[in-house]
């Protein structure tokens, strides 16, 4: 008789003790699942973070070549590898469709990016930003700045303006006020075939133009990826971690008590 009332005794503990080897598993699923999401978000991250060295690399190389003539650059290059190279550039501005790009700060004070065609000898025509003015009193009057008469030669570098940008409203089509710089838009709203490029300044071509030219080196971002790479790797560890704490044999025993 005693033996058969230990048996029926343990039948309980059994299933009890099969409940929590069942409940075990679903935490060492999530942390599975947990442990490789955060793995492969860190892993992204490291792409992204090699991606901008490598733009990086390309911005370091390209500032450090010798100035390339734009006119020995054919309209169908590779404009994009040829972002950040010093350029030369001669011709005559187009004053009449020069535009003021709205919302640019320099040292804190707010003006306007002077972009002005410049109309190449071979006949094509390529934006350039001629430097920064600051904002007058009133919104209401615009600065002026007129490029210089007759034939210059210009001398910056190539930038391509991001093809995504935030417009709070639509630009006027013939107003000499715009919120982004885009080549594309622009050539539609004139009519001029400029190029896909912007030449960003670097000296003046005029004496005293009054205009600020501070093109600061891009920001790629790469501490940025770095830090959410280690913040992504961290989880992961942490999560490992803590199943092999809960895991262990003190934590089991306690828990089956």
């Amino acid at each position: 008789m005693p033996n058969r009332v230990r048996t029926v005794d343990s039948e309980p503990r059994r299933a009890e003790a099969n409940r929590w080897k069942r409940l075990r598993f679903v935490p060492t699923l999530a942390t599975v699942i947990a442990i490789v999401v955060f793995v492969a978000a860190g892993n992204w991250q490291k792409s992204r973070m090699h991606a901008k060295e490598a733009l990086r690399a390309q911005y370091d190389a390209a500032i450090a070549l010798p100035p390339i003539a734009l006119s020995t650059v054919a309209a169908s290059a590779d404009w994009t590898s040829l972002r950040y190279r010093p350029v030369t550039a001669t011709g005559e501005y187009v004053a009449a469709k020069q535009v003021l790009i709205d919302n640019r700060v320099v040292a804190g004070r707010a003006g306007y990016h002077v972009v002005t065609p410049l109309a190449l000898r071979d006949g094509r025509i390529v934006l350039v930003n001629r430097g920064w003015i600051a904002q007058r009193a009133s919104r209401s009057e615009l600065p002026q700045a007129p490029p210089p008469a007759g034939e210059v030669t210009v001398r910056g570098r190539i930038a391509q303006p991001p093809a995504g940008y935030l417009e709070l409203k639509p630009d006027a089509a013939s107003g000499p006020l715009r919120q982004n710089l885009d080549p594309v838009r622009f050539a539609a709203d004139t009519g001029l075939p400029v190029l896909p490029v912007v030449v960003e300044a670097t000296e003046p071509t005029a004496p005293d133009d009054g205009l600020v030219r501070a093109w600061p080196a891009p920001d790629f971002g790469i501490d940025t990826h770095r830090i959410y790479m280690m913040q992504w790797y961290a989880f992961a560890l942490m999560a490992a971690l803590l199943w092999l704490w809960f895991h262990r044999p003190r934590a089991i025993a306690a828990a089956d008590g």
